[in-house]
Formats: structure tokens, sequence, C-alpha cells
């Protein structure tokens, strides 16, 4: 008996589905953090916090420009390290600021 061929579009829309989870997960997550270590984000932090989960629940990623992430994923590179950032700040650890020469 033959194995059936991958349905490719079938995969294409469990990675995405997989992909908006996770970052829906994760924009939960660094909120979360913060209430609970007490942890005061800023205005624009819990702006863009909310921004990226209404953009994610409604069109599946939040981006419009497919040069900016990649095909499957739901956040863009610099919105993936904003919230990072986010979730650092929120565990308290201190910020890392860009990558340091050795002297």
């Amino acid at each position: 008996m033959k194995a059936k061929p991958p349905d490719f579009d079938k995969l294409r829309e469990k990675q995405k589905a997989a992909a908006k989870r996770a970052a829906l997960r994760a924009v939960r997550r660094a909120r979360r953090t913060a209430a609970t270590a007490g942890v005061e984000l800023s205005e624009w932090e819990g702006e863009f916090l909310g921004g990226v989960e209404e953009r994610v629940e409604t069109y599946g990623r939040a981006f419009a420009d497919p040069d900016k992430g990649a095909p499957g994923q739901a956040l863009s590179a610099l919105q993936t390290r904003k919230l990072k950032e986010i979730a650092a700040k929120a565990s308290g650890e201190p910020p890392k600021r860009g990558r340091r020469r050795p002297e």
C-alpha cells in the first residue's frame, strides 16, 4: 500500500495556526508575568502588547509586510525582539543593550 502524499496546504495551515497560538501565548505570558511580579509596564508597552494580541487574533499575524517576517510566523523579527525585551523586564532581568565588543 502506498503512502498518501502530504497535503502541503493543510500542513501550512497547521503551521500558521501553531505560530498564532505561540504568539498569543507569548504576549499573554509577558502580560501575566508583569502583573504577578508587580512590574509597571509603560503606556507604550501596554499598547504594544494589546495591539499585537488584537492583530494576531484578527488576522493571524501582527505585520502586513511579508518582508518583515518569515512566511509562517505570526510576529515580525522586531516584534519578537520587543516582546522578549518586555518579558525580560517583567521577569526582572536587566535590559540587554546590543553586543559589546571585547576590549
